[in-house]
């Protein structure tokens, strides 16, 4: 376990320098079409004070984009004393605890370290789930925070962003700039560009399916070593398969953080989702049951 937390360090500062890295070639690619390189070294730097600002603040950005509000113990002493017991449990730091207003099951975590950390539960999942359920689930989450995976969810929601500002930049430069331009560009330039624009954003999700498929193999795990009851955590995760509902605050920027995938199920979707499929988590986990 600790050479995972030591894995998922490093894996924050590859990711970083990947995204700053990717920005850079982007921005040259630019640079050179429009034949101004002041575009990549602003760019450059506009990619590392943005990467500083979601180190920093991408909790409180998760938290605005998914609509969680923050509770105190009195306003819903079921889901605070869950949290609460669990940071008992593992040593942690209590985290802010946050309810999202949507019936789809769900919950997340995030934050840069334990000590910065949030967890949100949607009332659709405090709905269906009975108290050992809420457990196992709280308990995946409070793992993601103990296993460093929050800071690692946070680098690829803040790439994911940015890739997506970038390419939709890419689309727009090549309008306007073919225009005032009077089509003078090179032809081979904007094709780059294009190229640039279109295969960015498939990047950035398979990066984001990389890093995020163990994390939730290994929080699953985690939260039965946690809770010592592997049924709690196989039980929910049956329910929210058979409960699976898109919720109504979609973003594909936010998807990794949470329990289940919260986007409308499709090819797509699916092919690209930041989770494994439920049917194997629970798998893994039944085969694990005499190892936990």
């Amino acid at each position: 376990m600790y050479k995972q937390i030591a894995e998922n360090k490093r894996k924050t500062v590859y990711l970083i320098l990947a995204f700053v890295t990717m920005i850079g070639v982007i921005a040259g690619i630019f640079a050179w079409v429009y034949g101004d390189w002041k575009i990549a070294a602003w760019t450059l730097v506009i990619a590392i004070v943005y990467a500083v600002f979601q180190y920093y603040y991408a909790a409180s950005v998760a938290v605005a984009m998914t609509g969680a509000k923050e509770i105190t113990k009195k306003e819903n002493p079921r889901l605070y004393n869950t949290v609460e017991n669990l940071s008992i449990t593992t040593g942690l730091p209590m985290p802010k605890v946050y309810i999202i207003n949507d019936s789809a099951p769900n919950a997340f975590a995030s934050g840069r370290d334990p000590e910065h950390a949030i967890v949100a539960a949607t009332t659709g999942l405090l709905d269906i789930m009975d108290n050992k359920e809420l457990t196992a689930v709280m308990a995946h989450e409070m793992s993601h925070v103990k296993n460093y995976d929050i800071r690692v969810s946070m680098i690829v929601f803040g790439l994911n962003c940015v890739i997506g500002l970038i390419s939709d930049l890419a689309f727009r430069m090549m309008f306007y700039g073919s225009r005032r331009r009077d089509n003078e560009g090179s032809p081979v330039g904007y094709v780059l560009v294009l190229v640039a624009a279109l295969l960015s954003p498939i990047l950035a999700s398979l990066a984001q399916m990389a890093v995020s498929r163990q994390r939730e193999f290994l929080a699953d795990a985690s939260a039965v070593n946690i809770t010592r009851y592997p049924e709690g955590m196989i039980s929910a995760l049956k329910k929210l398969q058979s409960h699976s509902q898109p919720m109504r605050s979609q973003n594909i920027a936010t998807e990794a953080m949470y329990i289940n995938n919260p986007l409308k199920k499709g090819f797509f979707s699916n092919l690209f989702s930041s989770h494994p499929p439920i049917e194997k988590r629970i798998e893994r986990l039944e085969h694990g049951k005499t190892t936990f």
